[in-house]
């Protein structure tokens, strides 16, 4: 039986580069390894450790073990395409939690599409049935329709969280896998960074999905949700992150940004509701809370429909941006099923918790599928109010 002990040689750029994958300095990963900042530095100039130790570094680094084993670093990238856009520059190497969250969702996907089409399910007339030669206007019109939203649906909400809430649902009733989350499946020490991407969209004509990054600003989720639905629409897979709203390297997210804008704030209501705003310096605040948007966004459309100059937006952009990152956020614990059923999704969630009680799928396969095991997963349909 080999020790764990057992001394070995790694090659020292894919050490060096396990480390730099989840942003960690000598001296951190150190910490998290429980050892001295000069035994990661040996290790990174040698490549000599253990048995012990390199199965330690996968599981500080989030590293598939296997990597480690390599004799020169993987080339770790996106599965799907990326429209992310920043200001500072092109996006960074993806990081393993992004990484991990796109895969399983891609999981989840994979086994939806085989379950629905082993149960005879038709594939989604909406899914890709528009393209970026559509008009804006045409598109979201469709998605109201598929969604079963009737025109000015937000009056009748109260808060942008009620709002959120609703699109949720009917995203979710209309056949779309909708998830939201702001960790890495249930590990609340692997938390999702809001400043590397916002959602993505996984086009599918049976089990389309959409995620979208619930660290994010609470009023910044509702447009994230309304365009990872739009690519839906376009037939266009993808990862997304906003920068000011006006992506300029990505013709599909720009034409997203447009349909999701009209979505939710139409342009004839709005040019009607423009005139009846009470503070001319700050109008967006008012449209906010009458469209369920956030600022930004509602600044955003004044700017598309040409109500303000590009100045005028980006100066209340640059503004309100700085309040919201100065701004500390708190979260409750609030009702752990809250959490778990927009994790999990509704639709997705019934449709393992029925295949599993008809003896379609394992056990342990249902538990890989939704992260919860045991007990927690017995509950799982009543608290979720899914019926078997």
């Amino acid at each position: 039986m080999t020790s764990r002990r057992q001394k070995i040689t790694l090659e020292p750029e894919v050490l060096i580069w396990a480390r730099e994958r989840v942003g960690l300095s000598e001296k951190k990963l150190a910490d998290k390894m429980q050892v001295k900042p000069e035994r990661v530095t040996e290790w990174e100039r040698t490549g000599e450790t253990s048995i012990a130790q390199v199965d330690r570094l996968a599981s500080c680094t989030y590293t598939p073990l296997g990597y480690l084993y390599l004799s020169e670093p993987p080339d770790e990238s996106l599965p799907i395409r990326d429209f992310r856009t920043r200001g500072d520059g092109p996006p960074k190497r993806p990081s393993p939690n992004l990484l991990d969250t796109v895969y399983q969702m891609q999981r989840r996907q994979n086994w939806m599409r085989d379950d629905l089409i082993e149960g005879g399910s038709d594939p989604l007339e909406f899914v890709g049935a528009y393209s970026l030669t559509d008009g804006h206007i045409e598109v979201a019109a469709a998605m109201r329709v598929a969604l079963g939203l009737a025109d000015g649906w937000p009056e009748e909400i109260d808060t942008w969280s009620e709002a959120l809430g609703c699109l949720r649902i009917r995203s979710d009733e209309a056949g779309i896998l909708v998830a939201s989350n702001g960790v890495v499946g249930n590990s609340t020490r692997r938390k999702l960074d809001r400043t590397e991407f916002q959602g993505f969209a996984l086009v599918d004509e049976y089990a389309p999905l959409i995620f979208v990054n619930a660290a994010d600003f609470k009023t910044a989720q509702m447009f994230t949700l309304a365009h990872e639905v739009a690519h839906l629409f376009v037939g266009e897979t993808g990862l997304s992150l906003f920068d000011r709203l006006l992506p300029v390297d990505h013709g599909t997210e720009r034409f997203c940004n447009r349909v999701a804008a009209e979505f939710l704030v139409p342009q004839e209501e709005l040019q009607d509701y423009w005139a009846t705003v009470q503070d001319p310096t700050n109008p967006y605040r008012e449209i906010a809370q009458e469209f369920k948007v956030s600022d930004i966004v509602a600044a955003y459309r004044a700017l598309d429909l040409d109500l303000i100059d590009r100045d005028t937006f980006f100066t209340f952009y640059n503004e309100n941006r700085c309040q919201a990152e100065s701004r500390k956020t708190t979260t409750g614990r609030g009702n752990i099923w809250d959490t778990l059923r927009w994790r999990i999704g509704p639709r997705f969630a019934g449709a393992v918790a029925r295949a599993t009680e008809e003896g379609r799928l394992l056990y342990r396969e249902a538990y890989s599928l939704t992260g919860l095991k045991g007990d927690t997963f017995e509950q799982m349909p009543e608290k979720l109010g899914i019926v078997l």
